[in-house]
């Protein structure tokens, strides 16, 4: 169990996984109505889901990586996110179930992960 039973969901996408590339492919009349049924879903499950959220989250810019070597641009496939509550990991991860962002949206996958205590606080 986590403290306060709270997740991070991160919302994964490649820019060259063959959802996306069929994505990229579509007319702009036919992406631009896929786009809006999208949000249209999105915005449902963040209503049926709003008891269990944290942070709403929101998509992620571009990546900077900061190391012993300083400061860099990066990248990864990493697309969004959202902090929920939930009774358990198993829980969690079932609210993502059928989530827009695969079942509409290109996106590959949705990854839950616990918050854990920090370490001797």
């Amino acid at each position: 169990m986590t403290p306060n039973n709270t997740y991070l969901a991160l919302f994964v996408g490649s820019k060259s996984s063959p959802q996306r590339l069929a994505w990229d492919a579509l007319p702009e009349v036919e992406r631009r109505a896929k786009e809006r049924a999208g949000i249209a879903a999105w915005h449902a499950w963040m209503e049926q889901h709003q008891a269990a959220i944290v942070a709403a989250g929101g998509p992620l810019g571009k990546t900077k990586q900061v190391s012993a070597q300083g400061v860099q641009d990066s990248s990864n496939h990493l697309g969004g996110y959202t902090v929920i509550r939930a009774d358990s990991h198993e829980a969690a991860a079932r609210m993502f179930l059928d989530h827009p962002h695969f079942a509409v949206f290109p996106g590959e996958c949705v990854e839950i992960m616990p918050v854990l205590e920090i370490p001797g606080k």
